[in-house]
């Protein structure tokens, strides 16, 4: 749980964190094959799925658009790396264990980009500027929602549900 009492940025860096390590807990004890269970027909979401594409999501925020790295698509070399929705279609080598150092990775990588930012200090975007306020702010939510997601694919599969 993230501090009730805390300056805004170490309350907008624990939410991330706990909303990091709650799609890191929705996939805890479950096999390849569970990883691999899409939600409910026509939805092919997968929580393999969900771990690559936040992956994805940290690089484009935290990489791309944070410091300008010009870092290409992790998942599909041919996807807009403007777009960061990849990461949900599996392909029969797509394996958590990769999936999640490499989705640890990009958090890492993000967590020392953002360290050497204040969160009023902006990068350009679409034709204008985003702060690292912004980032967060909307990091927290992209978790949030996936995370959601993810609570109702891990009760599908084996009836957990909550954090």
């Amino acid at each position: 749980m993230p501090p009730l009492n805390a300056d805004e940025r170490e309350t907008l860096e624990s939410w991330l964190d706990f909303y990091r390590a709650t799609l890191a807990v929705k996939c805890e004890g479950l096999t390849e094959e569970q990883l691999r269970t899409a939600s409910v027909p026509p939805s092919p979401l997968t929580l393999l799925g969900l771990v690559r594409h936040m992956a994805e999501v940290e690089r484009n925020w935290f990489r791309r658009v944070l410091v300008g790295e010009d870092a290409p698509p992790i998942y599909d070399p041919e996807a807009d790396p403007n777009g960061h929705d990849g990461g949900f279609d599996l392909d029969d080598d797509a394996r958590f264990g990769s999936a999640r150092k490499t989705w640890e990775a990009e958090i890492e990588r993000g967590r020392e980009h953002a360290a050497a930012r204040r969160l009023d200090q902006t990068s350009p975007f679409l034709g204008g500027q985003v702060t690292l306020r912004w980032i967060y702010t909307h990091m927290i939510a992209e978790y949030a929602r996936h995370n959601g997601h993810a609570d109702l694919i891990r009760e599908r599969i084996d009836g957990v549900t909550g954090v």
